[in-house]
C-alpha cells in the first residue's frame, strides 16, 4: 500500500486478490473502491479506512498558512485557513498578526508592510505565541516562509523572482513582496 494522499471519490489502488472490507473513510462502488475523505488509506486487519484527522488550533511552532485581510504600517493581519498542512474546517479560521518586526530577520528597521503584504495574498508562516485575547502572533522570518501565492493588479498570478519581488506574467509589471522560498529549491 503506498502513502499517496486520495481525495474523495478517487480510485483506491488495491493489490491483487480479494476485495478488502471497506471501513470508515471507504466505500465501494461498481467494484471500484474509492475514498470518502481526504487521506492515506491504511489496513486495519483486513479492512481498508481513511482515518479522519481533526484539525487542532495553532500552538507555538506551528507552520500555517492564511490570507492576508488588512494591512497598516505597523502588521499585517491573516486569516488562518491551514493549520500543519490540516485546512480549517469552514467559518472556524482563526485570526493571527504579522508585526513589523517578525516579516524578516534582518533589516527589521527598514521594513515597510505595504511592500512585503497585499490584501489576499497567500502567506506561510510560523506561530510565535498566541499573542492577545484576539489573535495570534506570526512571524515569516525564514526563508521558507511569507507570501507563497498573489494576484497582481492585472487579476493574474504572480511569479516570484526574487525574494522580494514577483512578476506578473501577464503585464510584466514587478510588484514587492515578501516571498517564501518554493519547496525543493
Amino acid at each position: 500500500m503506498s502513502s499517496d494522499i486520495v481525495l474523495p471519490g478517487q480510485p483506491i489502488p488495491i493489490p491483487r486478490g480479494p476485495i478488502p472490507q471497506v471501513g470508515s473513510g471507504v466505500y465501494s462502488r461498481d467494484g471500484t473502491v474509492r475514498a470518502s475523505l481526504i487521506g492515506v488509506p491504511s489496513y486495519a486487519g483486513s479492512t481498508l479506512e481513511i482515518k479522519r484527522t481533526r484539525p487542532r488550533p495553532p500552538a507555538p511552532n506551528s507552520v500555517v498558512l492564511g490570507s492576508v485581510t488588512r494591512l497598516s504600517p505597523l502588521q499585517a493581519v491573516v486569516s488562518i485557513n491551514v493549520v500543519d498542512g490540516v485546512p480549517l474546517p469552514a467559518g472556524e479560521e482563526f485570526t493571527s498578526v504579522i508585526r513589523v518586526q517578525d516579516v524578516r530577520a534582518t533589516e527589521k528597521d527598514k521594513v515597510k508592510i505595504a511592500d512585503c503584504f497585499r490584501g489576499g495574498d497567500v502567506v506561510r508562516g510560523l506561530v510565535l505565541s498566541l499573542g492577545d485575547a484576539r489573535s495570534y502572533y506570526v512571524t515569516t522570518a525564514r526563508n521558507d516562509l511569507g507570501v507563497i501565492f498573489a494576484t497582481s493588479e492585472a487579476g493574474a498570478t504572480m511569479e516570484p523572482v526574487s525574494w522580494q519581488e514577483m512578476r506578473c506574467p501577464k503585464t510584466g509589471k514587478i510588484e514587492k513582496r515578501k516571498c517564501a522560498k518554493p519547496e525543493g529549491m
